[in-house]
């Protein structure tokens, strides 16, 4: 005959949810390979420079990440524009990238995610100039999905505001106070 197996107790946590900035910790930008980054456009031309970029901005040195970043936001977003297509599906790496405390550049991602979701020049381009919106290419279009890209992570903000760092804490509200606009 044979026994009912016993339980035995778990060595696990039920009480609470795994912390989303350490889940993004264990395997950073593990979702790059998802998107068709040769297929879309940055301001360079193919998008496809993009991944190793954020690959240094993870996993680089201080001066190795700032350099990356540099170029990310050239390549994304240049002078408060968006520049091209490839902005909105870059930002929920951005996203991760400012929730990872390892990256040195965090308070500088969260401020390019600011400018991205504060940027409407094509818009207002597109409010004197009506027939932008009829380009094939049109930047209105990526302006705007770039924008709600960042507000579809905005939960985020709350984890950011809890942390002790006061240069996050800074930037993340001048974030908020953007999204709320």
């Amino acid at each position: 005959m044979r026994t009912a197996p016993t339980e035995q107790p778990s060595t696990q946590r039920t009480d609470r949810a795994p912390h989303a900035a350490a889940a993004a910790a264990a395997a950073p930008l593990s979702a790059l390979g998802q998107v068709p980054w040769s297929d879309i456009r940055d301001a360079t031309g193919s998008a496809a420079g993009i991944p190793p970029l954020l690959r240094s901005m993870a996993r680089g040195d201080a001066e190795a990440a700032r350099a990356a970043l540099k170029e990310l936001r050239g390549r994304i977003c240049q002078y408060g524009f968006v520049v091209e297509q490839a902005t909105a599906p870059t930002v929920p790496f951005l996203w991760e990238l400012a929730r990872t405390p390892q990256v040195t550049c965090r308070p500088q991602i969260i401020q390019l995610l600011r400018n991205i979701a504060d940027a409407r020049q094509w818009e207002s381009v597109a409010a004197v100039y009506p027939k932008l919106l009829n380009h094939r290419e049109n930047p209105v279009v990526w302006e705007r999905r770039a924008r709600q890209a960042v507000r579809a992570r905005s939960g985020a903000l709350r984890e950011l505001l809890a942390e002790q760092d006061g240069e996050i804490n800074r930037v993340t509200v001048e974030l908020a106070d953007a999204l709320a606009g």
